[in-house]
């Protein structure tokens, strides 16, 4: 019998980051167009709701700003895996330049969300 060497892929890592951000999209999407879309312009909730100062306060936060940069990441990495195979489904062979483009830009996305949401206070 053969001894079959496997070949390691890093496909997991992306496909996992793309359905994590697949689901946050999801389940928080509809409920941020909803609140910001609707309810907040039509008064529907109490004007403190949806405040600049109780969107800085979250930022403030230890666990606001975990929770900030987990969605704000995983969507990022959600949308650049769909958009790398969605060039691929209309016929642009990017290959490694598309990859390093898409992934890319998530990753600077990701760190740079980071950095920001650090500085804040």
């Amino acid at each position: 019998m053969k001894n079959l060497q496997l070949k390691r892929s890093h496909a997991p890592i992306f496909w996992g980051l793309f359905g994590a951000g697949g689901m946050l999209a999801a389940l928080f999407g509809p409920m941020l167009v909803a609140i910001t879309g609707f309810a907040a312009p039509l008064g529907w909730l109490p004007a403190k709701a949806a405040s600049y100062q109780g969107a800085l306060a979250l930022a403030h936060s230890l666990l606001g700003k975990a929770a900030l940069w987990v969605l704000i990441s995983l969507l990022l990495w959600h949308a650049a895996h769909r958009i790398y195979h969605s060039l691929h489904d209309v016929g642009i062979q990017g290959g490694a330049l598309a990859k390093a483009l898409t992934y890319g830009l998530a990753a600077a996305g990701t760190v740079l969300a980071l950095l920001l949401l650090c500085r804040i206070g």
